[in-house]
């Protein structure tokens, strides 16, 4: 990978006519020696080293190391830091062997230069990927997002930004169906949250983690989680920009990237009645919906469809998976099996010891019954089968029964029609 040659060193200096002073002299003034642990070790056994390939940074990194050593000015900045700082640490270059040595002088400018300024931060830790694990074992990744995080508080508190323009919430998209273009427009006012969710999701689930430790509010930090799966999860050009990067993958292997972030994403976003003053219930459908086409683990599904359940009064019928009207026979599709276990478990939630229904129970049936009437249309729906989605919701919980009626016509009308063609 990088050849070291080092013969001017035998046949000058290394050899019989030189007194073991001479020696020793040499030795304290060689860069190489009095430097870096590594070369102190590896060149008194031979003159031609060759660095192995896990070297960090590769023949480049040790060019620029090289000229450190020896005293030439070389630029450091945010684009090649990581790389150097484990390069010297590959190479032993610590304070045990030279006052100021390259690992002293990296995390200097680590700390005093890069950590101070959020695009420079940005830039390191996303070079770090490249250097793992010395990155992580030299806490590069954790201090930049430990500085990432505390950046990203100081512009929630900023009082004179703030002043102008309210930090970027939820709110607007509540009581609307889900849609990913009008979450992608309130985004596009903060510039900051879009640099966070274009992280890789191991960097971005610990950014999100230190934000809470640094006491950032759960209505500012569940959008951010938001916003990373609206991007990576739901929006359509995710596939299209792992084939621009150069990721050639399969649908397969696409479909298992998404299950992967879906699932973490499920993970950090609040669970129950704390997330229905934050998220739209309607992104939770949106996620749930995703999640049939592409094999979500089935404990992340149900844990999926139990938080939607606890949220189901704030939904309204657009939010619903609605089955397409080419199903399997009895109208068993994937989409009204998931609904119908959705709506059962948000019965059984709301039902007390007594089996009376919660005031919200109400909203919920009637929003069932609004469901039946978009399936009922469905040739394929037999009359068992709609009576059994009917009882779903208990007859106790309905305070009106217009949309139950609505949809038992339209049912009634389908299932003549198909008679009356019979007959002819």
């Amino acid at each position: 990978m990088t050849n070291i040659i080092i013969r001017d060193f035998q046949s000058n200096f290394w050899s019989s006519k030189h007194t073991p002073e001479f020696h020793s002299f040499w030795y304290l003034q060689n860069p190489l020696f009095s430097k870096s642990g590594y070369f102190k070790r590896r060149l008194i056994e031979t003159t031609q080293l060759e660095l192995p390939q896990s070297f960090p940074g590769g023949p480049e990194t040790f060019e620029m190391i090289a000229l450190f050593m020896y005293g030439s000015s070389t630029l450091i900045d945010p684009f090649n830091v990581a790389a150097l700082r484990c390069a010297a640490e590959f190479l032993e270059m610590t304070e045990e062997f030279c006052s100021g040595n390259l690992c002293e002088r990296f995390d200097l400018y680590l700390n005093q230069v890069v950590l101070q300024n959020w695009d420079d931060t940005l830039i390191v830790l996303q070079r770090c990927q490249t250097f793992i694990p010395w990155s992580e074992e030299l806490l590069i990744v954790s201090r930049c997002i430990e500085s990432l995080a505390f950046m990203a508080c100081m512009e929630i508190l900023d009082p004179e930004r703030r002043r102008d323009r309210p930090v970027v919430t939820l709110e607007a998209l509540a009581g609307q169906a889900w849609s990913c273009e009008a979450a992608n427009e309130i985004l596009s006012q903060e510039l900051w949250i879009k640099d966070l969710i274009a992280l890789p999701f191991g960097f971005f689930k610990r950014i999100i983690g230190s934000l809470r430790r640094q006491g950032m509010k759960e209505k500012y930090v569940s959008p951010i989680v938001v916003f990373y799966a609206n991007k990576w999860v739901l929006s359509k050009k995710t596939i299209q920009y792992w084939e621009s990067s150069g990721e050639r993958t399969s649908d397969a292997n696409a479909n298992d990237k998404v299950s992967t972030i879906l699932q973490g994403v499920l993970d950090l976003l609040p669970m129950r009645e704390k997330a229905s003053r934050v998220i739209p219930v309607g992104f939770y459908f949106a996620l749930l919906s995703r999640s049939i086409g592409i094999g979500l683990r089935n404990d992340s599904k149900v844990k999926l469809q139990d938080q939607i359940a606890s949220l189901l009064h704030f939904a309204q019928v657009e939010d619903l998976l609605i089955p397409s009207s080419r199903v399997d026979s009895d109208c068993s599709s994937m989409e009204l099996a998931t609904m119908e276990s959705i709506f059962s478990t948000n019965v059984s939630l709301n039902m007390d010891t007594n089996n009376a229904p919660s005031a919200s129970n109400s909203t919920v049936a009637e929003l069932w019954d609004t469901f039946l009437s978009h399936i009922a249309s469905d040739p394929k729906m037999r009359p068992k089968r709609f009576m059994e989605l009917i009882e779903t919701v208990p007859i106790s919980c309905r305070q009106s029964h217009d949309q139950l009626y609505r949809a038992m016509n339209t049912f009634l009308q389908v299932s003549l029609s198909q008679t009356s063609s019979c007959l002819e």
